[in-house]
């Protein structure tokens, strides 16, 4: 008979939100598969939790899973954490319960702590209907893209990122969003826990002096407006309406076809406008 796969949510910083039935499974199972095991050593050794543990990570997912799941379906129970919260937000915890799905091996998810949930709901914007976007890319004119396809996405918005890129998102934000409320929820129940709920502008200036440490879940106010694909740019030439297209992160070429299309233009007309890009 094969075993259970336990999905168990771990504090996301102050170590007391942890439940007791997590507590329980993890003092029961036969392994313990960890998003990395020196940060996750600490937690069971607070707890007084002495069971093998074992990586699963990003950079192992595919050849760990398989061991893993060779485990359960030899009988052994194991339970799958991530560093901070629910496995399977925004990490490799998704693969291996898609693995054991496929294997039919009974899972069990615990419920507990989630960064995303505990910053939109203290958020005060609305949470009848909202987005989870994740991690943006971390290349400019991918994540430009990114926020172009959400631009007018009515419902709340919620975004993961990281430090060192927190300023560069905000800026393309702004530019792309507007400037729309924002709720900046950043190291969420630790020491120096901070929630910022102002407008993207008023946020940016916060952090144009400070150097930026922690983690942080941003919760942005859906599109309230008209659609604006059109009118965003019509007070735009052809030339500054091709380079503002560029910097949002299309190519050139793609970027005067646009213009072109947008604006019922011959492609030469708009071409010798911007030779010198």
């Amino acid at each position: 008979m094969s075993g259970k796969l336990y999905i168990c949510p771990t504090p996301i910083g102050n170590l007391e939100d942890i439940t007791y039935r997590t507590l329980r499974i993890l003092n029961e199972v036969d392994l313990i598969a960890a998003e990395d095991t020196r940060h996750s050593i600490k937690l069971l050794n607070h707890f007084e939790i002495s069971k093998p543990l074992t990586s699963y990570h990003e950079h192992n997912k595919d050849s760990k899973g398989g061991y893993l799941i060779d485990k359960l379906i030899s009988g052994e129970n194991i339970a799958l954490i991530s560093d901070a919260g629910m496995p399977g937000i925004s990490d490799p915890g998704e693969d291996i319960i898609r693995q054991a799905i496929d294997n039919d091996i009974e899972i069990e998810v615990l419920p507990g702590a989630t960064a995303f949930v505990t910053a939109l709901v203290g958020s005060g914007l609305d949470t009848h209907k909202f987005v989870f976007e994740g991690f943006l890319d971390r290349d400019k004119k991918t994540r430009r893209r990114q926020l172009e396809d959400v631009k007018e996405e009515s419902k709340t918005m919620i975004f993961y990122e990281s430090p060192h890129r927190l300023k560069d998102t905000l800026k393309d934000m702004r530019k792309i969003l507007g400037n729309r409320k924002i709720s900046v929820n950043r190291e969420l129940t630790k020491k120096y826990q901070e929630i910022i709920r102002q407008d993207i502008d008023t946020v940016i200036n916060i952090f144009d002096d400070r150097e930026v440490k922690g983690e942080f879940v941003l919760i942005v106010e859906g599109f309230k407006g008209e659609k604006t694909s059109n009118c965003t740019y019509e007070n735009l030439n052809e030339r500054e309406y091709v380079i503002t297209l560029i910097e949002e992160g299309m190519s050139k070429k793609d970027a005067i076809k646009a213009v072109c299309k947008e604006r019922k233009l011959k492609k030469d007309l708009v071409y010798k406008q911007v030779l010198d890009l």
